[in-house]
């Protein structure tokens, strides 16, 4: 590492500042050759064929915006001006109204960190930049990489995750528990009208079972990377499995009569949750995860703990 920090959140209502400096295409392009090295004003201005005193000018509002450091080193002839950037992402984000008062515990799990696996080819992992390990290989599951997926597949079995019991630590009384995550079918090279049971157990106890239509490749997802090739699975549906006093659900529609209670969340320091597709299910049609900087939606698997007011 470098020093340089990883990502700056810019607030567009108040680091006007800092917007003002990246509205310029030089100062863009600028920012974009010193990601890559640091580099002085005379070789900046050489590279993008400006002249030193543009260059100088632009290089001083980039640096009063707090979007490069520079710094003075002895030359041959006087000292330089060495400049690199002071953050390796910029992103700018809305703030969002905080709601100080939620009646809900929220963890996020990204979709390489399961705990237990058990799965059939067709099968693999990739992250935003590069398949892990071989696909169509179960060791690959196995793979320390597996911690950077964006995407995993497989034909039949299960993955799953262990996530903090929090719920043992609110005195509230726990009204719901509820599991988001982007899934689809999964088939070589694609297929939307593929239908394939994706079951849920949590704790071991099976909630009940989603038929997800098909594998999509129809157009590629919002976060899937370019690299991965369009016949590949592009995204999913996000789902909402939820467990409360009545039964389980899957987007507000009952799948079975499994409670809270049947879950025994209280004697458990772990909340485990598996995803899969049985072996003598109905439509084994596999199962894609999407997570993060894959899909239509840029999340992990998240799991709630909602309480009563």
């Amino acid at each position: 590492m470098d020093g340089t920090e990883s990502t700056l959140i810019i607030n567009p209502l108040e680091d006007i500042a800092k917007l003002k400096a990246l509205a310029s295409e030089p100062r863009i392009q600028m920012l974009d050759i010193l990601r890559k090295q640091t580099m002085n004003i005379n070789e900046i201005a050489e590279a993008l064929s400006l002249p030193q005193s543009t260059v100088a000018t632009h290089i001083s509002i980039l640096e009063n915006a707090g979007l490069i450091n520079t710094e003075a080193v002895r030359a041959k002839k006087g000292n330089q001006k060495l400049c690199k950037p002071s953050f390796r992402e910029l992103l700018i984000q809305f703030p969002e109204k905080q709601n100080t008062e939620k009646n809900y515990i929220e963890i996020e799990m990204p979709i390489g960190i399961f705990t237990d696996c058990n799965v059939t080819a067709p099968c693999g992992l990739c992250s935003t930049e590069r398949i892990i390990g071989f696909l169509d290989t179960q060791d690959s599951f196995l793979n320390p990489d597996r911690m950077k997926a964006g995407l995993l597949w497989f034909g039949s079995g299960s993955v799953e995750y262990k996530f903090p019991n929090n719920t043992m630590y609110d005195q509230k009384k726990l009204a719901k528990l509820e599991l988001t995550a982007e899934l689809s079918s999964e088939t070589p090279g694609t297929n939307s009208v593929w239908p394939s049971d994706i079951t849920v157990w949590i704790n071991k106890v099976e909630i009940g079972t989603w038929m997800s239509p098909g594998d999509f490749g129809d157009k590629r997802g919002k976060y899937t990377p370019l690299w991965w090739k369009l016949e590949g699975s592009q995204y999913g549906l996000l789902k909402n499995f939820s467990v409360t006093a009545e039964g389980s659900f899957v987007d507000g529609v009952k799948i079975s009569d499994v409670k809270l209670n049947d879950l025994n969340i209280a004697e458990h320091h772990s909340i485990r949750v598996r995803l899969g597709v049985k072996e003598n299910a109905e439509h084994m049609g596999g199962l894609n995860i999407f997570g993060k900087g894959f899909g239509n939606y840029d999340q992990g698997i998240i799991l709630r703990s909602y309480f009563d007011e």
